[in-house]
Protein backbone atom coordinates (compact mmCIF):
# COMPACT_ATOMS: atom_id res chain seq x y z
CA UNK A 1 0.00 0.00 0.00
CA UNK A 2 1.24 3.43 -1.30
CA UNK A 3 2.25 5.78 2.04
CA UNK A 4 0.21 9.36 2.27
CA UNK A 5 2.18 12.31 2.55
CA UNK A 6 -0.40 14.12 4.44
CA UNK A 7 2.02 14.50 7.51
CA UNK A 8 2.88 18.41 6.94
CA UNK A 9 -0.92 18.85 6.70
CA UNK A 10 -1.66 17.33 9.72
CA UNK A 11 0.50 18.87 11.46
CA UNK A 12 -0.79 22.24 9.81
CA UNK A 13 -4.30 21.41 10.81
CA UNK A 14 -2.87 20.61 14.46
CA UNK A 15 -0.91 23.86 14.61
CA UNK A 16 -3.95 25.87 13.71
CA UNK A 17 -6.09 23.92 15.84
CA UNK A 18 -3.76 25.20 18.99
CA UNK A 19 -3.38 28.50 17.63
CA UNK A 20 -7.41 28.61 17.64
CA UNK A 21 -7.13 27.29 21.25
CA UNK A 22 -9.52 24.39 20.24
CA UNK A 23 -9.15 21.06 21.54
CA UNK A 24 -9.41 18.22 19.04
CA UNK A 25 -12.52 17.45 20.29
CA UNK A 26 -14.25 20.90 20.08
CA UNK A 27 -12.78 21.40 16.81
CA UNK A 28 -14.19 18.11 14.80
CA UNK A 29 -17.83 19.10 16.61
CA UNK A 30 -17.44 22.34 14.72
CA UNK A 31 -15.73 21.12 11.54
CA UNK A 32 -19.25 18.57 11.77
CA UNK A 33 -16.33 14.95 11.48
CA UNK A 34 -15.90 12.46 14.61
CA UNK A 35 -12.99 13.02 16.87
CA UNK A 36 -11.21 10.30 15.64
CA UNK A 37 -11.39 10.89 11.96
CA UNK A 38 -9.72 14.48 13.17
CA UNK A 39 -7.44 12.36 15.04
CA UNK A 40 -6.54 10.74 12.05
CA UNK A 41 -6.01 13.62 10.18
CA UNK A 42 -3.69 14.90 12.04
CA UNK A 43 -2.03 12.24 12.71
CA UNK A 44 -1.10 11.68 8.83
CA UNK A 45 -3.05 8.62 8.64
CA UNK A 46 -5.74 9.99 6.78
CA UNK A 47 -6.27 12.17 3.45
CA UNK A 48 -9.27 14.49 4.17
CA UNK A 49 -11.98 15.29 1.32
CA UNK A 50 -11.86 19.00 0.07
CA UNK A 51 -15.13 19.04 1.61
CA UNK A 52 -13.40 17.83 4.73
CA UNK A 53 -10.94 20.42 4.38
CA UNK A 54 -13.47 23.38 3.92
CA UNK A 55 -15.42 22.57 7.20
CA UNK A 56 -12.07 22.27 8.90
CA UNK A 57 -11.51 25.50 7.55
CA UNK A 58 -14.30 27.42 8.56
CA UNK A 59 -14.32 25.73 11.64
CA UNK A 60 -10.76 27.24 12.22
CA UNK A 61 -11.97 30.75 10.30
CA UNK A 62 -8.82 30.36 7.79
CA UNK A 63 -9.15 29.99 4.38
CA UNK A 64 -9.99 26.65 2.50
CA UNK A 65 -7.44 27.75 0.00
CA UNK A 66 -4.67 27.53 2.46
CA UNK A 67 -6.13 23.79 3.39
CA UNK A 68 -6.33 22.70 -0.63
CA UNK A 69 -2.39 23.98 -0.48
CA UNK A 70 -1.27 22.06 2.07
CA UNK A 71 -3.30 18.91 0.97
CA UNK A 72 -1.50 19.84 -2.75
CA UNK A 73 -4.83 19.77 -4.11
CA UNK A 74 -3.90 23.38 -5.45
CA UNK A 75 -0.92 25.03 -5.89
CA UNK A 76 0.50 27.90 -4.48
CA UNK A 77 -0.37 31.13 -6.37
CA UNK A 78 2.74 33.39 -6.00
CA UNK A 79 1.44 36.73 -4.91
CA UNK A 80 -1.09 35.62 -2.86
CA UNK A 81 -0.09 35.84 0.23
CA UNK A 82 -0.87 32.84 1.55
CA UNK A 83 2.75 32.86 3.88
CA UNK A 84 1.50 36.55 5.50
CA UNK A 85 -2.53 34.92 5.83
CA UNK A 86 -0.64 31.70 7.73
CA UNK A 87 1.36 33.99 9.76
CA UNK A 88 -1.51 36.35 11.18
CA UNK A 89 -3.64 33.33 11.97
CA UNK A 90 -0.53 31.67 13.98
CA UNK A 91 0.20 34.66 15.76
CA UNK A 92 -0.63 34.13 19.55
CA UNK A 93 -0.12 37.91 20.60
CA UNK A 94 -3.61 38.71 18.91
CA UNK A 95 -7.05 37.57 19.42
CA UNK A 96 -9.43 35.61 16.75
CA UNK A 97 -11.32 38.85 15.77
CA UNK A 98 -8.34 40.97 15.29
CA UNK A 99 -7.19 38.45 13.31
CA UNK A 100 -10.37 38.07 11.00
CA UNK A 101 -9.82 41.89 10.99
CA UNK A 102 -6.33 42.29 9.91
CA UNK A 103 -7.22 39.76 7.12
CA UNK A 104 -10.32 41.44 5.54
CA UNK A 105 -8.18 44.46 5.61
CA UNK A 106 -5.54 42.70 3.35
CA UNK A 107 -8.08 41.37 1.14
CA UNK A 108 -9.85 44.52 0.53
CA UNK A 109 -6.32 45.91 -0.44
CA UNK A 110 -5.55 43.11 -2.73
CA UNK A 111 -9.06 43.69 -4.39
CA UNK A 112 -8.46 47.55 -4.79
CA UNK A 113 -4.95 47.05 -6.49
CA UNK A 114 -6.35 43.90 -8.47
CA UNK A 115 -9.05 46.78 -10.05
CA UNK A 116 -6.84 48.64 -10.87
CA UNK A 117 -4.68 46.66 -12.51
CA UNK A 118 -4.70 46.97 -16.48
CA UNK A 119 -4.20 43.99 -18.71
CA UNK A 120 -0.50 44.52 -18.56
CA UNK A 121 -0.40 43.55 -14.73
CA UNK A 122 0.90 46.92 -13.38
CA UNK A 123 -0.91 48.79 -10.94
CA UNK A 124 -2.64 51.72 -12.53
CA UNK A 125 -0.91 55.10 -10.39
CA UNK A 126 -2.67 58.29 -10.25
CA UNK A 127 0.11 60.39 -9.16
CA UNK A 128 3.49 60.29 -7.94
CA UNK A 129 3.43 58.53 -4.66
CA UNK A 130 6.51 60.65 -3.45
CA UNK A 131 4.67 63.76 -4.19
CA UNK A 132 1.62 63.19 -2.72
CA UNK A 133 3.34 61.68 0.59
CA UNK A 134 5.19 65.28 0.72
CA UNK A 135 2.02 67.34 -0.04
CA UNK A 136 0.36 65.14 3.07
CA UNK A 137 2.82 65.96 5.53
CA UNK A 138 2.87 69.92 4.52
CA UNK A 139 -0.73 70.87 6.14
CA UNK A 140 -0.30 74.32 3.87
CA UNK A 141 -0.72 72.28 0.97
CA UNK A 142 2.68 72.60 -0.96
CA UNK A 143 5.71 70.03 -1.03
CA UNK A 144 8.45 70.41 1.62
CA UNK A 145 8.08 73.84 2.67
CA UNK A 146 5.82 77.24 3.29
CA UNK A 147 3.80 78.08 0.44
CA UNK A 148 5.10 81.27 0.81
CA UNK A 149 8.79 80.05 -0.30
CA UNK A 150 7.15 78.67 -3.41
CA UNK A 151 6.09 82.15 -4.47
CA UNK A 152 8.96 83.30 -4.47
CA UNK A 153 8.53 85.04 -0.88
CA UNK A 154 10.86 85.12 1.87
CA UNK A 155 9.29 83.58 4.91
Amino acid sequence: MASLNVGPLGEYIREQRRNAQYSLRQLAEAAGVSNPYLSQIERGLRKPSAEILQQIAKALRISAETLYVQAGILEERRGEGLELRASILADPLINEQQKQALLAVYDAFLKENAAGRPSGGAPVTEADPATEAAGAADPAGGVGGSTDEHRGKAP
